[in-house]
């Protein structure tokens, strides 16, 4: 409009932040930025903490299916079923054990998930996609209280006695497992299955990193998992089985 000229606001300067109600945005001082300044990047190297613990604590345990080492056991974690059936990215990790079966890598694959409600049961879907693929049932054995990464490891340490073994799963996961397979006693080298950049995969990598403040407090801590049992022979008598 023509004639129209902004009027300084009273007790404003330019170039400045304006008084928040009730005091200022920033601190007032140079020492109080600084202290703001120091602790934000302090916040900033506690959140990132957990995700550097998983990388570097993982080092040279990753490995394809080509070159991972032989051990025993291959343990699996589960992902997800769709109408009963496992979900692509859990078909891919089962594709990669079976895999491993066929090429002599392990002997017997322990399959982990959750069948906490009578109508999803990973653990059989996971066994009867391995069946269909050529690996033999006996030499399957089933964990039904893999309910999250640490109850899985947990538990095939306490309870199937593993001690040494190959993980299966995706690459945005793998790093998390090894880890936590390590915490709970597992001396463990990790097969990390690629997958193409899709929408899940970005959901599953940026979950990551919010599961890495858990992963870390689990390490820690190490929880009994939400159940617990007894102790069962099946890894035992799949490897007697398997001579």
């Amino acid at each position: 409009m023509r004639g129209w000229t902004r009027r300084p606001v009273p007790g404003k300067r330019e170039g400045r932040l304006p008084r928040a109600r009730g005091g200022r945005l920033l601190p007032g001082t140079r020492a109080g930025q600084r202290r703001l300044a120091q602790g934000v990047m302090l916040a900033c190297v506690l959140a990132l903490a957990p995700a550097t613990w998983l990388h570097t604590s993982t080092a040279g345990q990753l490995r394809t299916v080509a070159d991972a080492p032989a051990r025993d056991v291959a343990v699996v974690f589960g992902a997800g079923l769709w109408r009963g059936r496992p979900t692509p990215y859990l078909a891919h990790r089962l594709d990669a054990a079976a895999e491993l079966y066929r090429t002599g890598k392990v002997r017997v694959v322990l399959v982990t998930g959750d069948n906490s409600r009578p109508d999803y049961d990973e653990p059989d879907a996971m066994r009867a996609y391995l069946v269909e693929r050529g690996v033999p049932g006996e030499r399957i054995v089933s964990d039904y209280a893999g309910f999250d990464t640490w109850d899985s490891c947990a538990r095939a340490k306490r309870i199937f006695g593993v001690d040494r073994a190959v993980l299966v799963t995706q690459g945005f996961h793998i790093r998390r497992a090894v880890a936590l397979c390590r915490a709970a006693g597992i001396e463990s080298h990790g097969v990390g299955v690629a997958e193409p950049l899709d929408g899940v995969w970005y959901y599953g990598a940026v979950r990551e990193l919010a599961a890495a403040g858990k992963a870390a407090a689990d390490a820690v801590l190490r929880p009994d998992p939400v159940f617990l049992g007894r102790r069962e022979t099946g890894v035992t008598e799949a490897l007697a089985s398997a001579g």
